[in-house]
């Protein structure tokens, strides 16, 4: 622990310097941002300096079936740190922002039990919230209002339902993926059923008042490298299998964790409705749109520090700066 230097003070008739030790207060090191930014090895990097392990907060990576189409982080990356919620679950279980957030929150506890910082990395700001932030409790599902939403979906297209957020929440049409059906119709359900906007009852929950600091950080790539990268990781998507992973997964398509880019453009592929080639285009494209509802999200944080992009070591250093 660094010690802090009090002002000289004279003690006996001489000078001397007093220190003191602070308390130790727990840091949970948040590395977020959008996809391809290299959020990983920095994570990586800052978890090696500070002894710490890594808490992912992808909401894809949890999955054990999706390994490509995810960019999970490679065997020998996991080997460096001890990560958590990497293949933690099966596609064919539900788990939600809400139910990460509480199960997230005793792992941190837990490692915070033997180490003063933990890494939490991931570019899914809803998830990332339900740790630094909490959930109010959300009311019970209530079946008739979901079954009204679920046959609007099904008559009238994810364009009316997008149209009718707008109108009962707007805050949440600016922030979450409206390209989702599930996030939609997440958001109108607890909106129609509470009376009270959905984007109003996130954020105010158990975790507000954290008994840790909250140290976040970013990458922040000029926008045209940032695609750059995002095209290239497409093409090594491809190449190493998404179609044969989509394939493996096709089974459950319809669960919400494959209702995502990339296996919802590789599954219409399957389908025959475009070729390959137009799939990859399609696949970077709508990565791309996804990445700038990534840095609204992020840019909401005003304790987020970006950092230039620098040599992975470097940035650490500036990371353990910020400590």
């Amino acid at each position: 622990m660094i010690l802090k230097s009090l002002p000289k003070r004279i003690l006996n008739g001489n000078e001397v310097t007093l220190t003191i030790q602070p308390l130790s207060k727990k840091t949970l090191v948040v590395v977020g941002g959008p996809t391809a930014s290299g959020k990983t090895a920095l994570a990586i990097a800052v978890a090696q300096k500070l002894n710490a392990e890594i808490v992912s907060a992808d909401s894809r990576q949890f999955f054990k079936e999706l390994t490509i189409g995810t960019a999970k982080p490679h065997k020998n990356e996991l080997s460096m740190v001890k990560h958590h919620f990497i293949d933690s679950h099966s596609v064919s279980e539900d788990f939600n922002a809400a139910d990460y957030g509480i199960a997230a929150t005793e792992t941190i506890n837990k490692l915070f039990e033997k180490s003063n910082h933990v890494v939490m990395v991931g570019g899914s700001g809803l998830f990332i919230d339900a740790v630094i932030k909490g959930f109010d409790e959300l009311p019970s599902s209530d079946e008739q209002v979901r079954a009204e939403l679920q046959d609007r979906l099904s008559n009238e297209g994810v364009e009316a339902l997008q149209e009718l957020l707008k109108q009962l929440d707007p805050a949440s049409y600016d922030k979450i993926d409206i390209k989702n059906p599930r996030r939609l119709l997440r958001a109108l359900e607890v909106t129609m059923v509470s009376g009270q906007p959905y984007s109003t009852l996130i954020g105010r929950g158990r975790n507000s008042q954290n008994r840790w600091n909250n140290v976040m950080v970013g990458i922040e790539h000029i926008r045209e490298e940032l695609y750059r990268r995002i095209d290239e990781r497409t093409a090594i998507m491809i190449e190493s299998g998404l179609k044969e992973e989509a394939i493996s997964v096709i089974a459950y398509r319809s669960k919400n964790a494959l209702r995502t880019v990339g296996y919802t453009e590789m599954f219409e592929h399957l389908d025959g409705i475009r070729s390959l080639e137009e799939t990859e285009k399609l696949i970077a494209q709508h990565t791309r749109n996804y990445a700038k509802r990534q840095l609204t999200w992020f840019n909401r944080y005003d304790n987020l520090n970006w950092l230039k992009p620098e040599p992975i070591e470097q940035m650490a250093h500036r990371v353990i700066d910020l400590l």
